[in-house]
């Protein structure tokens, strides 16, 4: 038991995060296992494990933190909007083409370099977070289906068109200006 205490400690001191390098003792790898098949910590790649009740709000204002520039975009907005299942095991975020940031290890966030056009548009602050605005990031799973998949694309306009809070006028405009206003409508008119 003394291990899984040892584990829980360094998880704590790390901000919710266990890396690989930081077990010390023999059994302690027991016990990681032991936690994982219980889902007291997840698995986020290899070598980087995360407790599951580690606040999703603390850990989004420890990225915005490091990347201060950045938007949370595809993944992690989507599910913010509540507009798929899919739990993210990383974070999502977007930043101007032209700026030079690297990822930490930890917490876990895939970059994305997007054209100034693109970047601005739809910016919202939610708490201490920039984060796509919900017609945004419709538009991103439409222009990104080939990349995130057709089937996440769906499940995204899907929701979407089942929200209270969806405004058309707004995802009209932002289709046009990312020039997906037909591969839009054509997704949306059989939903309706």
């Amino acid at each position: 038991m003394q291990s899984i205490m040892d584990i829980k400690e360094i998880i704590r001191n790390n901000g919710g995060f266990l890396r690989t390098k930081n077990l010390t003792r023999r059994n302690h790898w027991y016990q990681l296992q032991k936690l994982m098949r219980t889902n007291e910590i997840v698995k986020l790649k290899n070598g980087l494990y995360c407790a599951p009740t580690y606040g999703i709000a603390e850990q989004n204002r420890e990225v915005a933190q490091i990347i201060p520039s950045g938007v949370f975009c595809l993944y992690s907005a989507w599910q913010r909007h509540g507009l798929t299942t899919q739990n993210p095991r990383q974070y999502h975020i977007a930043v101007k083409r032209e700026e030079r940031i690297s990822a930490p290890d930890y917490p876990p966030v895939k970059i994305y370099r997007w054209s100034e056009n693109f970047f601005n548009l739809g910016i919202m602050q939610d708490g201490n977070v920039k984060i796509y605005d919900l017609e945004k990031s419709v538009c991103d799973a439409v222009r990104f289906r080939n990349k995130v998949g057709i089937d996440i694309a769906i499940e995204v306009v899907k929701n979407y068109v089942k929200s209270e809070n969806r405004n058309f006028d707004k995802l009209a405009k932002y289709a046009s200006q990312m020039k997906i206003e037909k591969i839009m409508k054509n997704m949306i008119m059989p939903m309706l």
